[in-house]
């Protein structure tokens, strides 16, 4: 079985700083854990760039947040492999990670980050979509969702997707 652990921007500015929270600080040693453990490690990347405010997601979220060449910008050093590919993207699911996984031939991907019911849901019901025969599988330990409810109604929709909640 070819496995691969996609780590959903485990970033600066989702962990500690203006989208931080204590849900996702305390992810943090879960997802280290599943990273320490894997052999093939990926992950994406909130990229925004200087005109944030001014796009769709902007508007909505009017939080500057994961601007290229930021602190916050940067996965959490404690959790990056290095050497590991990253996947850079400007909304919430990577379509370049889902063609890397798809041709790869990974029969299990594992999934942990945050933000649950944006970014880790996107990325999961893209790989669903792309790899309908491989195991989605999410640790619900390490993952945080903007709020615990929010984290808790991505968990069920992902479940009624066929993903794995683990």
């Amino acid at each position: 079985m070819k496995e691969l652990l996609v780590v959903v921007d485990m970033q600066e500015d989702f962990v500690t700083g203006p989208l931080g929270s204590k849900e996702a600080a305390a992810a943090v040693p879960a997802v280290r854990s599943l990273v320490e453990g894997a052999e093939t490690v990926v992950y994406t990347k909130d990229t925004h760039e200087e005109n944030y405010l001014s796009t769709q997601e902007g508007k909505n979220l009017p939080v500057p947040h994961c601007l290229r060449g930021t602190k916050g910008w940067e996965i959490l050093p404690s959790l990056y492999k290095k050497g590991s590919p990253v996947f850079e993207k400007g909304t919430f699911g990577s379509l370049a990670l889902a063609e890397y996984a798809k041709k790869e031939g990974f029969s299990r991907i594992t999934l942990c980050g945050v933000c649950t019911d944006i970014c880790v849901v996107s990325n999961a019901l893209l790989l669903k979509a792309y790899l309908p025969e491989a195991e989605i599988c999410v640790v619900k330990s390490a993952c945080a969702g903007v709020t615990p409810e929010a984290h808790e109604a991505a968990l069920k929709t992902m479940q009624s997707c066929q993903i794995t909640i683990l």
